[in-house]
């Protein structure tokens, strides 16, 4: 159960840093927009669409990453203050009564609205330039099914810690800035009192 939890997190993890790169190109192009928009008064038909377009699909491919990751935002003012075995079972509840029909739902009517889409090469309605949507809309399809897989993962890792009091490790591919500077400071804590009682025994 803990590889099968492994695997789905490398996979989810694998496309999520994929498509990070949108980020650069997303980057590119509206610096690209505001330097022959406002330099050479010549803006372009596409900045636009490309922007939602490059957004759009980071955003809901990165929601498996960022679950894998346990790094969504929680309302855990009563969480944090249960067992862990209270935390999993509520949890397992919740994926099983929202979390599921949900996602389901989001790929079934995803699946309609791409299929709908592709059937006449769809293209967007909001710049003249007529950029292609079809396979933009594709991604609620496939970040629908991403979501799901990962959710299969939270629920083996919430049956884990059921069976154990203890929640698995996360994996972990970056690191909030904060967060490194906390542990730092805390780590130079503890070697300032490590020599302390070094010298104290010195003495």
């Amino acid at each position: 159960m803990i590889k099968l939890v492994q695997f789905i997190d490398r996979l989810t993890g694998w496309f999520g840093r994929a498509f990070a790169w949108l980020i650069l190109l997303m980057a590119f192009g509206m610096g690209y927009e505001v330097v022959v928009r406002y330099v050479f008064n010549a803006p372009t038909a596409w900045a636009f669409d490309m922007s939602y377009i490059l957004y759009g699909t980071l955003f809901m491919v990165g929601g498996a990453y960022t679950l894998s990751r346990d790094a969504h935002v929680r309302g855990d003012f009563l969480y944090r203050l249960w067992k862990p075995r209270t935390q999993a079972i509520v949890e397992l509840v919740l994926y099983f009564i929202f979390f599921f029909p949900g996602i389901t739902a989001l790929v079934i009517a995803g699946w309609k609205y791409a299929a709908r889409s592709w059937r006449y090469l769809e293209v967007s309605t909001f710049s003249p330039a007529g950029v292609p949507v079809f396979h933009f809309k594709t991604m609620l399809v496939v970040a629908g099914m991403l979501l799901f897989i990962q959710g299969i993962a939270q629920v083996f890792r919430c049956i884990i810690c059921i069976r154990t009091n203890e929640w698995p490790p996360h994996m972990e591919d970056v690191e909030e800035l904060e967060d490194k500077l906390i542990k730092q400071a805390a780590a130079g804590e503890i070697d300032k009192a490590e020599k302390y009682a070094h010298g104290r025994d010195d003495i």
